[in-house]
């Protein structure tokens, strides 16, 4: 896809911003061998023990003034492995390095995120230890890690009764908290500098956004449509809409997100309440914002029709 990408647009080298669920040996042989670059997370809890004393280890870090946010960096030689299959089908691993450079930062928010996303898994955890007959190799996804001595019927998925006592695992839990609000990303790119490679990967959180508001906000998905042309236009429609969101909200200085803005639009309706009188029910600080940019007064509660359309010509004419 890449390759085709490069050829088709002629966009010249690509740097490949992806999660670590990508980051794969194969991935990142493949990029540097068609002279393309990367920049990618890495799984700490998942890295070597090297990778994780480096982590932990609080030399060479910097922090900001409130103490919420640290980072480091370094440049540093990582073994990878590539697998391949041989004529037989048989598969080959062989191992060799690659040089990168490796940001690792750390915020006082993603740790407390981590903590809360991890507490409901806890409290199943032990609800699995008192009730076992609720449970099974199905049901307890994300909870049975948590819990020594668990075993499951193979065939059945069912909980066999361990010889020891189930119970809780605070060592396993101990061992994330670690880890709690730590990121790591790796690169190719030597020379960019640690807040512009932190800042390539946050592009990444903002596609992943975008394709949040487009589903949802949007909602671009289900398409109730079933003609080639009807589908190509409810995509095209959204995606103009997306287009106009983004520029607004690049207006207003990213102040808010693009929910937020869209959520005041739809609110900022009217209904008539005499003859070429429309008042306008719904008004708020967002709506303030997006009048200061448009030159629109949203507070202004009754419009006769002309106005209305006075209104709309002019946007049409920008």
């Amino acid at each position: 896809m890449v390759q085709e990408l490069q050829k088709n647009y002629d966009v010249g080298r690509v740097i490949v911003v992806a999660n670590k669920g990508l980051n794969t040996g194969n991935n990142i042989a493949y990029n540097k061998a068609i002279g393309n670059g990367y920049v990618m997370s890495l799984s700490i809890r998942g890295a070597n023990s090297e990778m994780k004393e480096y982590v932990l280890k609080e030399d060479g870090y910097t922090y900001n003034k409130d103490k919420t946010y640290k980072r480091k960096s370094r440049f540093y030689p990582r073994e990878i492995t590539i697998t391949k299959k041989d004529k037989n089908g048989k598969v080959i691993k062989t191992k060799t390095t690659v040089d990168e450079k490796q940001v690792i930062f750390w915020s006082a928010d993603y740790a407390k995120r981590a903590k809360m996303e991890r507490q409901p898994a806890i409290e199943k955890a032990k609800d699995l230890i008192g009730n076992v007959q609720k449970y099974n190799q199905k049901n307890c996804v994300g909870a049975s890690k948590y819990v020594k001595h668990l075993v499951f019927d193979k065939k059945t998925g069912e909980i066999i009764e361990a010889k020891s006592q189930l119970s809780l695992d605070l060592d396993k839990i101990a061992e994330e908290e670690k880890y709690d609000g730590y990121y790591a990303i790796v690169t190719s790119e030597m020379d960019k500098t640690d807040d512009e490679i932190i800042d390539i990967y946050r592009g990444l959180w903002r596609i992943e956004e975008t394709f949040k508001v487009t589903k949802s906000e949007l909602e671009s998905r289900p398409v109730y449509v079933s003609r080639q042309e009807h589908i190509e236009a409810h995509f095209l429609t959204c995606f103009i809409a997306l287009v106009l969101s983004r520029v607004l909200q690049h207006k207003l200085d990213k102040k808010y997100s693009v929910g937020k803005i869209l959520e005041s639009l739809q609110q900022c309706c009217c209904f008539n309440i005499q003859e070429n009188i429309y008042q306008f029910i719904y008004y708020d600080a967002i709506l303030k914002d997006i009048g200061s940019v448009t030159n629109i007064d949203f507070s202004v509660k009754n419009r006769n029709l002309q106005n209305i359309k006075n209104i709309l010509g002019s946007t049409k004419k920008k």
